[in-house]
């Protein structure tokens, strides 16, 4: 992996629950974000689903790259949602919070998810303009921030995929946070090629942000 690409060091993170459901809406809460807040490219954005809430819902996290960019989307973040039809999101930074408490309090499990790495699904992150078409595990490896590839259904002890095995991503590739790696879950796909194991079907809108 490049230097550019790392998401090594210390980030900032923010959380986000403007009470979307399911993934498809998540997904695209989050292209909207990056679009209006101007995100730079270095910017990782994850999905999470909170249980054990009344409020259950997927809260979408927004790793900045250093605090002065974080500070910036903050403050756009905040005048967005100040709107009447955002009374009940909940967003959070650090020790800052904006929005109803169960809201809040959503916001920043999955900002913590994120900041530990270990949890969140990446939607936006470095690296993921350049899976598109069919790409090779090394490819993949090298010029995006995945940490990791593994392939269903082989066993925990096995080396992963072969550096030129190929990859058809379906332009829809969602790694996850795993134990401090961004682990992306392969399965076999026609012509001995691979393809990630989540189908686009469930997110379609997310092509139009593409």
């Amino acid at each position: 992996m490049t230097a550019f690409h790392s998401l090594s060091g210390v980030r900032t993170v923010i959380g986000v629950d403007a009470g979307t459901a399911g993934l498809r809406e998540a997904d695209h809460l989050i292209h909207h974000l990056v679009d209006v807040l101007g995100l730079p490219s270095g910017t990782a954005a994850c999905t999470h689903l909170i249980r054990g809430t009344d409020r259950r819902s997927t809260v979408v996290s927004l790793a900045l790259p250093d605090a002065a960019t974080a500070d910036a989307a903050w403050k756009r973040l905040v005048a967005l949602l100040a709107g009447p039809d955002r009374a009940t999101a909940g967003a959070v930074l650090g020790e800052r919070e904006h929005g109803p408490a169960g809201a809040v309090a959503c916001a920043a499990q999955a900002a913590a998810e994120h900041e530990r790495r270990q949890g969140g699904r990446a939607v936006v992150f470095p690296g993921v303009e350049r899976l598109t078409s069919t790409v090779t595990v090394g490819e993949v490896l090298t010029h995006t921030a995945i940490d990791r590839i593994v392939v269903l259904g082989a066993p925990p002890d096995a080396a992963g995929p072969d550096g030129d095995a190929q990859v058809v991503t379906r332009d829809h590739v969602r790694p996850e946070w795993h134990d401090g790696q961004l682990v992306l879950t392969l399965q076999p796909a026609a012509g001995g090629m691979l393809a990630p194991f989540e189908v686009p079907n469930p997110t379609p809108c997310c092509a139009d942000h593409s």
